[in-house]
């Protein structure tokens, strides 16, 4: 018996011994892979729930497009995204969620409903969508183009940029009898794009009543290019004692149309403006004495008007 206990522990000290020696041979091959190693208990880890990342676990993916025509191409720059939750808070505004600009959009959103709203300068549509933990595409059709103004004179000159804007309203008015100012002070052969109707547009030439009013349709995923003719003139009034002579300083005018109606007002030995065509009567006065002239701006014709400052007896 005890013989065979000490056979049984001699060959436990074998193995035991053989074991070391391959976890020692083991060890030199690699000596730095346990260094420093601490492993811990295998309760204080969790199986994932979701195979995405850490920080959109549990949202779903959406890209969003917008159209200018339903068959148009995608825009890629220049649009404006709005993402709103459909409920209003207290305030009665719209929660927005999240917001981006260029062109098409990925958003991560909580699973629910939405309402996306993209803009394309002055254009504009919104729709409802519905978000799931899956990836998914929307798209939008704007139905929108753009419009492009300019002006000429009655003779075809070009007016100068800096004399012309335009102001585009809604073609129909609104209560008020007034009708509701889209887009102020547009320059000249700038391209302002609009959701596609028929837009109310005013062109001012100068800053008196040089204004041209007409309805112009934009059709959408096209430029619409307008021109109008305005029939006007550039005038400089100034008061003189004689026929080319030096302009009057410390002179008030005043220029009213046929009717009586005053359409300019102003100080100065020079009186710079632009008038639509017609007759005008030019009121200069100048201490304390009242000199007036009937005039006719025709169309184009660009001029210095004088008003000489001669009393009735000839002084």
């Amino acid at each position: 018996m005890t013989g065979d206990v000490s056979r049984l522990f001699t060959r436990t000290m074998v193995a035991a011994a053989l074991v070391l020696t391959v976890f020692s041979a083991a060890a030199q091959e690699e000596p730095d892979v346990l260094d420093g190693l601490e492993v811990p208990g295998l309760s204080s880890f969790a199986p994932p729930t979701t195979q995405g990342p850490l920080a959109t676990a549990g949202e779903g993916e959406v890209t969003l497009s917008a159209h200018l025509t339903e068959e148009g191409p995608a825009i890629s720059r220049g649009l404006v995204w709005r993402v709103f939750r459909p409920e209003a808070d207290e305030e009665g505004k719209l929660p927005l969620v999240a917001s981006a600009q260029g062109g098409s959009g990925v958003f991560m959103l909580d699973p629910g409903s939405y309402l996306v709203h993209a803009s394309f300068g002055r254009a504009g549509a919104t729709k409802r969508i519905t978000v799931d933990r899956g990836a998914r595409t929307e798209s939008i059709v704007l139905d929108a183009g753009g419009l492009k103004l300019d002006a000429v004179l009655s003779d075809g000159q070009r007016i100068a940029a800096g004399k012309l804007k335009f102001s585009i309203y809604e073609e129909q008015p609104d209560a008020t009898g007034e009708r509701p100012l889209i887009v102020p002070d547009v320059s000249p052969n700038s391209v302002v794009r609009l959701n596609s109707g028929t837009y109310h547009v005013v062109s001012t030439y100068g800053a008196v009543n040089a204004v041209i009013r007409s309805d112009i349709h934009v059709e959408a995923g096209k430029l619409t290019e307008a021109t109008v003719e305005h029939k006007a003139a550039e005038l400089t009034l100034k008061l003189v004692r004689e026929s080319g002579g030096e302009a009057i300083a410390d002179t008030s005018w005043a220029v009213l149309t046929d009717s009586g109606d005053i359409v300019r007002e102003s100080v100065g030995a020079f009186a710079s403006m632009v008038l639509a065509e017609g007759d005008y009567a030019i009121v200069a006065k100048n201490r304390d004495r009242i000199y007036q002239r009937d005039f006719k701006v025709v169309a184009g014709r660009n001029q210095d008007v004088e008003v000489l400052a001669v009393e009735e007896n000839g002084e």
